[in-house]
Order: C-alpha cells, then structure tokens, then sequence
C-alpha cells in the first residue's frame, strides 16, 4: 500500500500533466482564432484599399501628361500612398497598377485606342477634329491587374495557411473609369504639335 502523502504528490503530479495540455489544446485554438481573425482583417483591408488606389489613380491620371514616363511612376507611388508597393501587402505594386486611355465610341461606350496621340496638345487636336475618333482619348481607366496581356485578377496570398480557402481568393480588379480632364496640358508648354 501506498503512503497517503504519496498517493496525494502523484495525483498533483498527473494534474499538473492535465493542466499542461488543456492550456495548450486551448492556447492552440485560441491562437488559431487570433491569426484567422488577422488574416480576414487583412482580406478586408487589401478589398477596400484596391478601391481606394485605383481611384486616386484614374483621377490623378486624367490630368497627368502621359508623355511623361517620371510624371507617370509619380503618379503611380502616390497612388500606392508614396510607396513602390502597397502597406501589408507586398504582391501589389506599382506593376500591378494598370492605367489605359481609353476613346468614346459614337454611343457613349470606352474603346480602346488605335493610336496613342504624341502629347497632351496633339489630343486636344484629335478630339477636336473628331470627339468620337479613336486617337482622342476620353477617358482613363485604372485597375489592378496580373502585368502584361489581358486584365486578370491578382490571387490573394494569404499570410497563413490556416484558412484554406483564402488561397483561392483573387484581388479584386477594382477598375475605376473616368472622364479625362486635361491630360497634363499647359497652355504654351510641353508643345510637340
């Protein structure tokens, strides 16, 4: 027989096991949720930013000569908040960042251009001549897109693996078009006609 003294050390013994893995099944979970909770967060905030970034984008685009390659990283960084790339989420950058200048069809639509006009000066001139022809540029759309070919969706990269189906997800391509303003055009500058 065992000393009751024993028994009781044996007993503290086997709890204190107990006690070590229920914290770390619980401590398991519940770091689980904090990460799952910080990957959604994180989901949600690159879904609304993309919005944000294109938007400023077209906008500052529509009166960005865009003959001018630095006037166009510029106006690229800016959109991305003064960075090369976005804040928490390194996959999208100034690459990703697509801006196109698009012409107006005879019903109001965006075309694409045949011709890209030399400067802000020669497309005043083109829309002037014919405000439905395909080398005066009406309007400027900004989106997120994969670089080079077609436009498609960026996939989400996740942080971590513990949602799965994260994995799947792609960026929003968040196309935002605007009406195009003055191209960068200065009276009496920048004059290539």
């Amino acid at each position: 027989m065992c000393h009751p003294l024993h028994r009781r050390a044996l007993s503290r013994r086997r709890d204190a096991g107990v006690v070590t893995v229920e914290l770390a099944m619980v401590l398991l979970i519940l770091l689980s949720l904090i990460l799952g909770t910080l990957e959604v967060a994180r989901a949600l905030y690159l879904f609304n930013t993309v919005q944000e970034v294109t938007r400023a984008a077209a906008r500052m685009a529509s009166i960005t000569d865009f003959s001018d390659a630095a006037a166009m990283d510029a106006l690229k960084r800016n959109a991305l908040f003064g960075r090369t790339a976005l804040p928490l989420a390194p996959e999208i950058g100034t690459a990703q960042l697509r801006i196109e200048y698009l012409a107006q069809s005879a019903t109001g639509d965006p075309v694409a251009l045949t011709q890209m006009p030399a400067c802000p000066e020669r497309n005043i001139v083109n829309c002037a001549q014919n405000p439905q022809g395909t080398s005066c540029i009406a309007f400027v759309r900004a989106s997120i897109c994969v670089p080079g070919g077609d436009c498609t969706a960026l996939p989400y990269r996740p942080l971590t693996t513990l949602l799965p189906r994260f994995a799947d997800m792609h960026v929003p391509i968040a196309a935002t078009l605007v009406k195009a303003e003055r191209l960068g055009y200065q009276p009496g500058t920048n004059n290539c006609l």
